[in-house]
C-alpha cells in the first residue's frame, strides 16, 4: 500500500533520551555530557550516517551502552543495511530492563520500521504485533502493521488493523488512504471510494488520497477524473513518490490512447 524510503523509519527519533543516557552515566553531569553526545549522533546518523557510525562505534568502546548502540544502528540504516539493523533493534530492545515497556515498545516499533525498509513484511509483523502488546492504543503502529499485512497479501486484517486506528483516532488521513487502497484490492469499490472521500474531506491536497483517488477513478473507467487527480499531485508535490507513480501512470493512459 505505501513504499517506504531508504531513511530512517518514521518512528525513529531521539529516544527517551533521560531513561537511555541514565543507565550510561554515573552522574549528573556524565548524564548531561551524555545526553548532548547522543543527540548529537542522531542527528548526525541522518545526514551522515557513516560518520555517526564511527562516533557510535568510538562512542561504544568508551562505555557508551543503550545511547551509543541505537546512534549506530540508526547510521546503519542511513548506510542501507536496515536488515542488520532491525535485527540489531530487536536486541536492543531485549536488552532493555522489564520496567522499562514503553522504551522496549519503542524499540521493537523503530525494529519493525527498519524491516521495513529492507522489504520483509513477515519479520515487521512479527515485531509490530509483539509491540502492540505493549502499546496496543498506538496508532503509528496499527498503521504500520497494516502495511505489512497488505505486504503480505492479508487485506482483510489489514483493515481490522486500520479500523482499530480509525476508532482511536478519526483524523489521520493515511488510514483511511490504506484502507481504501485495501478495500480496492478485495473488491469493494464502494467502500474503497466512501473512504477516499473521508480522506480528502480531512486534507484535500494529500498526495497518497489523489493517488489512490486516481486508481479508483481509473478502475471505474473514469480516466478524465483519474488524469485530473493525478496531475494535482505532480502540480502539488512534484518531487513525491506520490507525484512519481503518479507520471508513471499518466504515461500509461498516454501509451493505451495511442
Amino acid at each position: 500500500m505505501m513504499g517506504h524510503m531508504n531513511s530512517l523509519p518514521r518512528a525513529f527519533g531521539i529516544l527517551c533520551l533521560a531513561a537511555l543516557v541514565a543507565g550510561a552515566a554515573p552522574d549528573k553531569a556524565d548524564e548531561k555530557r551524555n545526553s548532548k553526545r547522543y543527540a548529537d549522533c542522531m542527528i548526525l546518523a541522518r545526514d551522515k550516517p557513516e560518520r555517526a557510525y564511527r562516533m557510535a562505534s568510538t562512542w561504544g568502546k568508551e562505555g557508551g551502552g543503550h545511547p551509543a548502540r541505537h546512534c549506530a544502528v540508526a547510521a546503519m540504516i542511513g548506510m542501507g543495511k536496515p536488515a542488520e539493523a532491525a535485527q540489531r533493534l530487536e536486541d536492543l530492545a531485549n536488552a532493555v530492563k522489564p520496567d522499562k515497556a514503553a522504551m522496549r515498545g519503542n524499540l521493537l516499533a523503530q525494529a519493525a520500521g527498519a524491516w521495513m525498509i529492507a522489504a520483509k513484511p513477515q519479520a515487521a509483523y512479527a515485531v509490530q504485533t509483539r509491540a502492540l502488546k505493549l502499546r496496543p492504543r498506538d496508532v503509528e503502529l496499527l498503521i504500520d502493521r497494516s502495511i505489512s499485512l497488505a505486504g503480505l497479501g492479508k487485506y482483510w486484517q489489514a483493515i481490522d488493523d486500520l479500523n482499530r486506528a480509525i476508532d482511536i483516532d478519526p483524523s489521520r488521513t493515511e488510514a483511511f488512504v490504506f484502507r481504501a487502497s485495501a478495500w480496492r484490492r478485495v473488491k469493494g469499490p464502494e467502500l474503497a471510494a466512501e473512504d477516499i472521500e473521508r480522506a480528502l474531506k480531512i486534507d484535500p491536497t494529500h498526495p497518497g488520497a489523489l493517488l489512490e483517488s486516481g486508481n479508483i477513478r481509473i478502475n471505474s473507467g473514469d480516466k478524465d477524473g483519474a488524469r485530473r487527480d493525478w496531475m494535482k499531485i505532480i502540480r502539488l508535490a512534484p518531487w513525491s513518490a506520490s507525484a512519481e507513480t503518479a507520471r508513471r501512470n499518466l504515461e500509461k493512459i498516454d501509451m493505451k490512447l495511442k
